[in-house]
């Protein structure tokens, strides 16, 4: 029998459709709901245009409730699916499955544990959305296990290039004291794992996450691939901006990397939006949080003087793209924009 290999697909591979679940309740966004539902709204509308959305509702009131905005909205209803399963929050790039393709063109939905990014403790719900996901798509669901004990990791935590490569944080998945997802943990077992269940066999070790960012050092906020061999990386020139060394090292890492194949990648910079406060808190804006769609590319935007600059240098690198700016503001209380709350599940072999 041929031995099972899987793969991590790219972003900017062919997708089936965006995993999104719409907000029932404000607890992410305080003082900000209702204009986070209409938020939410226009990027579900954006995304339709080049692609369908699964979408979870918490029950058949809240679909029809969402149904009747989008209609309001003139989005493209015929291409949303509705999902109903009750869910704690709808950041989906970190409770949703991550798909995998398999040598037997076999698409396999992994569940890794999820402990509310070992901060907070309303989750058990979300834990239920990668099985409802799997049986929904009619494949199967995987529990991914390390020495016989479930492992803790969330979408936004890693970032690939669809051939072999990945992209992480120490702070986040190797901090034994502050926010712990595996305990023990060292490097060669997340390289393992990744190897058994990614089919990653290049692991590029960043260090810290930016400032603000609840998660404790997601990657997707720092730096993203954008082609196999071209990583996008954020800078910030204000060196009086905690952000700033944090960033240039993981910029220099980044320069001293080699890919899955030993050759070097190509890195972009892209400058961090200007520091953006709300409720005396730090909120972790950054232009990498962007989503690939099957024919656009999702950036956030701030209201700031660096928007169009970033949105002109993504346009250069995705030229078979659309590339579409998405007003952040209000998204960023909830801390975390596009790719955060979605998730594209791969179209099959």
């Amino acid at each position: 029998m041929e031995k099972l290999v899987r793969r991590l697909p790219a972003e900017w591979e062919k997708h089936q459709a965006t995993l999104l679940s719409f907000p029932h309740e404000g607890a992410d966004w305080p003082g900000k709901f209702g204009a986070i539902k209409w938020a939410f709204i226009d990027f579900i509308h954006k995304i339709t245009e080049h692609e369908p959305v699964i979408l979870i509702v918490k029950s058949v009131k809240h679909r029809e409730t969402v149904d009747k905005m989008l209609r309001k909205a003139h989005t493209n209803v015929a291409g949303i699916e509705y999902l109903i399963q009750t869910t704690n929050r709808s950041w989906m790039r970190d409770t949703g499955p991550i798909i995998v393709t398999r040598n037997d063109r076999q698409p396999e939905a992994l569940q890794f544990r999820f402990n509310g990014w070992a901060k907070y403790s309303n989750f058990r719900l979300d834990s239920h959305i990668p099985a409802s996901v799997a049986r929904y798509l009619d494949i199967p669901l995987t529990r991914v296990l390390y020495k016989r004990k479930p492992v803790v990791l969330e979408g936004g935590a890693i970032d690939c290039n669809g051939s072999g490569t990945l992209i992480t944080t120490r702070e986040c998945l190797l901090d034994l004291s502050h926010q712990v997802r595996n305990s023990g943990f060292n490097e060669k077992d997340y390289e393992t794992l990744f190897a058994e269940y990614l089919g990653i066999h290049n692991v590029i070790w960043l260090n810290k996450g930016i400032e603000g960012d609840d998660t404790h050092g997601h990657v997707d906020d720092i730096c993203r691939f954008a082609a196999r061999n071209t990583i996008v990386a954020c800078v910030e020139k204000n060196k009086t901006d905690p952000n700033h060394r944090n960033l240039e090292e993981n910029l220099q890492i980044l320069k001293s990397a080699k890919l899955e194949d030993g050759s070097k990648p190509d890195i972009i910079e892209i400058p961090m939006p200007r520091r953006i406060e709300f409720a005396e808190m730090r909120l972790p804006a950054s232009y990498a949080n962007f989503l690939i769609t099957n024919g656009s590319v999702l950036v956030p935007t701030f209201n700031d003087k660096n928007d169009p600059i970033v949105l002109g240098i993504f346009q250069e690198i995705f030229h078979d793209r659309e590339v579409i700016g998405i007003h952040a503001l209000d998204l960023i209380w909830g801390l975390g924009t596009l790719h955060c709350l979605s998730h594209e599940i791969p179209a099959e072999n």
